[in-house]
């Protein structure tokens, strides 16, 4: 891999993973570990575009359906492809037809790009995660497999035991907190050709473990909040995603923060000089 490797455009495709959940702004709004990369690859190139079609919710079947002919057809030098996880974790998935429909994705992809970025999704450590397994490892193994006939790139993400800490993950233990969005902006970073800025494997320091109290009301707030949803959902055939759109559809340039600060969301927490925000410009009238 070509170190230093220049992107003018950037093209993200997948589900809540990809659109930023739970990395949340103080607006309300999710940035995430592609908006992350975004900004970095932004800083340098004036020019760069980014696009994120990613939407919470889609299963793999709706990602090939309803974003890889839009995101093949933007042409963009880099595309990332996270997907199935959702069909993974329900109680009823044919593996089969889950693997056939995402190396239908990356068939698509693959062609109009100068590089394909694959993933294996992380996993929180815990029952969740144990159940999962199985269809996980057989998941990863399939894009390993596509990934190579493809001239693909995979970031092995499942298998950094940091991202398996809970204290990378939001409180409804599905999503990524801010921590572990950066740590995969960088993983991505370091896998398409540019230089660590830091080791994103890096354990965290030993936990302090909250007492049986602590424990026992975080799990009831876990279920009422989150488990208790998600289920009325698998139930009903609902998607926390339905009719909503892609937060950034079409490959448009970022806007300078030092251009335009009210639309500045920061490449680092904290928001750097010199971020760039991943929301498009605003148009006048």
């Amino acid at each position: 891999m070509q170190m230093n490797a220049t992107y003018s455009s950037f093209v993200a495709v997948g589900d809540s993973f990809t659109e930023g959940m739970s990395d949340e702004l103080p607006d309300g709004t999710y940035r995430g570990w592609a908006d992350l990369l975004a900004a970095r690859l932004a800083a340098r190139d004036p020019g760069f575009r980014y696009a994120n079609l990613a939407v919470r919710g889609k299963l793999i079947g709706q990602i090939v359906d309803d974003q890889s002919g839009p995101a093949a057809a933007m042409d963009a030098d880099l595309v990332t492809l996270v997907g199935g996880l959702n069909d993974v974790l329900r109680p009823k998935c044919d593996m089969a037809r889950v693997c056939a429909r995402f190396e239908e994705a990356v068939e698509r992809l693959a062609p109009g790009c100068r590089r394909l970025v694959l993933m294996h999704s992380p996993g929180r450590h815990g029952p969740l995660l144990e159940r999962g397994r199985p269809r996980m490892e057989h998941l990863y193994a399939h894009i390993d497999a596509v990934a190579a006939r493809h001239g693909a790139l995979v970031v092995d993400l499942f298998g950094a035991p940091v991202l398996g800490d809970a204290r990378m993950w939001a409180d409804d233990r599905l999503h990524l907190n801010a921590e572990g969005h950066r740590r995969v902006a960088e993983a991505v970073w370091q896998t398409i050709g540019l230089p660590a800025t830091f080791d994103w494997r890096e354990p965290l320091p030993p936990p302090v473990l909250p007492g049986w109290r602590s424990r026992r009301s975080a799990d009831l707030r876990f279920a009422r909040q989150h488990l208790a949803p998600w289920i009325g959902r698998r139930l009903t055939g609902r998607s926390s995603g339905d009719g909503r759109a892609p937060k950034r559809a079409e490959l448009l340039p970022l806007v300078r923060a030092d251009d335009a600060a009210d639309h500045a969301v920061g490449g680092t927490a904290g928001g750097a000089p010199g971020d760039v925000s991943t929301r498009p410009p605003v148009s006048e009238g």
